[in-house]
Order: C-alpha cells, then structure tokens, then sequence
C-alpha cells in the first residue's frame, strides 16, 4: 500500500558565489557608470580648507606658547609644528581636491581638539578665568574643520579616482592550479 507521506525535500541546490547569473538577453548589458565627482569645487571644501589654515594657526600659536626663551628648538615645539604643516597640507589636499584630503584635515584637526578640551577642563577645574576662555575660544577652529571636512560634498570632492577594472571580472597574471 502506497504511503501518503511525501518523499522529503531536498536542499535547494547552492551556487557558487562567485557564479554570476546567466543574462538571457540579446541585448547588451548597460554599463555601470561610476560616480563621478562634482564639477564645480562645494563651497563646503572651501570653507574646510579655510578651517583647515586656521587649525595650523592655532597650532603654531600653541607652539609659541610653550616655547622657551634661549633654548632653541624643542621637541615639544615639534609636535605642534608637525601638526600646523600636516593641517595646511590638508587643506591644500582638501582646496584641490586631491584624494583623501579631507581624512588628513580631520585627523589634523582631531588631535588639536582633544588637546585643547584637555587644556580647557585643566583650567576650569583649576578655577577658570581668562585662560579657560581662551582655549574654549581656540576650540573654534578644530570644530569648524571637524565640522566642515566630514560633510557628504567635501569626502565626495576629495574623493579617490575609481578604479577601473577589467570588463570580464577575472584576475590578471594568476596561474591556473
């Protein structure tokens, strides 16, 4: 007597990932466009890369301020002589539109608003006064390069040029095996 139970299923049959679908048109597939970048410079990177001279500015202020008289060049002078240079080359990066500018001029601009929040929470737990405003005041800069790099039209504009690949996907100058 035949049994009403049912055979069981099996497993849908697994593909490869890397197969691709089999295209059944005639026509010829559209090419992927690849994003271009924006034609005319934002006014969202200028104003990044005038926050960005600013930064280097407050960087060599803060320079100034721990000089010592007599001594010559330091090495807590360099650190912030260091960070000046890589904020303006940031800025440049970030004017130009040149790739990855605006990741320069936020890490060049992170590291003085950490230090100044530092300074800043130093000098209000010591009683305030002239000096917390001063580097509550110097904020300004750091923030406003933070602020204006990270936007969508600055990391679009200073973007890296696409890569182009080969049109059939595989891999060049690797041996079967």
């Amino acid at each position: 007597m035949p049994s009403s139970r049912r055979p069981p299923r099996s497993a849908p049959a697994r593909r490869s990932p890397r197969a691709a679908p089999v295209r059944r048109s005639p026509r010829a597939a559209p090419r992927a466009v690849a994003p271009t970048r924006p034609q005319a410079r934002p006014t969202a990177a200028v104003l990044a890369a005038v926050f960005g001279v600013l930064v280097a500015v407050v960087d060599g202020y803060l320079a100034w301020l721990l000089r010592e008289p007599g001594a010559g060049l330091d090495r807590f002078l360099a650190v912030p002589l260091v960070l000046a240079a890589v904020a303006l080359a940031g800025s440049v990066l970030v004017f130009t539109g040149r790739a990855r500018g605006w990741l320069v001029l936020a890490v060049a601009s992170a590291v003085p608003l950490v230090s100044l929040l530092g300074l800043a929470l130093l000098f209000g737990a010591l009683g305030g006064g002239a000096p917390l405003w001063s580097s509550l005041l110097l904020l300004v800069a750091p923030v406003g390069a933070l602020a204006t790099c990270l936007r969508r039209p600055v990391r679009a504009w200073s973007a890296p040029a696409a890569v182009r690949r080969p049109a059939r996907g595989g891999r060049r100058g690797r041996t079967g095996g």
